[in-house]
């Protein structure tokens, strides 16, 4: 895929936190955290993330904590716009054969 079709694929994921406009899935995903300062925290830094490399962090969360998730943002916002395309886009796919294997 061409950078600008993988970038579509990714802006197409809800955002880490995201709590309106979910599919049933995706809000059992994101699972029920909800201590806001681990939330504000994640807010701010998916914008920084997003000014950073122009497209939405993704990453497979598969029921774990949000500040687990954390770690792992704050992490991947060290690294280069093109591990950052490639590593997004292997976790959409992470992603979509959990959902697979789960139907």
């Amino acid at each position: 895929l061409e950078d600008a079709e993988k970038v579509g694929a990714l802006a197409a994921h809800p955002a880490i936190g995201q709590r309106s406009g979910l599919s049933e899935q995706s809000t059992m995903e994101q699972g029920s955290d909800r201590d806001p300062a681990v939330l504000s925290e994640l807010a701010y830094l998916n914008q920084v993330y997003e000014e950073k490399f122009g497209f939405r962090f993704v990453v497979f969360v598969a029921g774990r904590p949000k500040r687990e998730v954390l770690e792992v943002l704050r992490a991947r916002i060290a690294n280069t716009r093109e591990q950052e395309l490639d590593t997004g886009c292997h976790e959409l796919v992470a992603i979509a054969r959990d959902r697979w294997t789960r139907t």
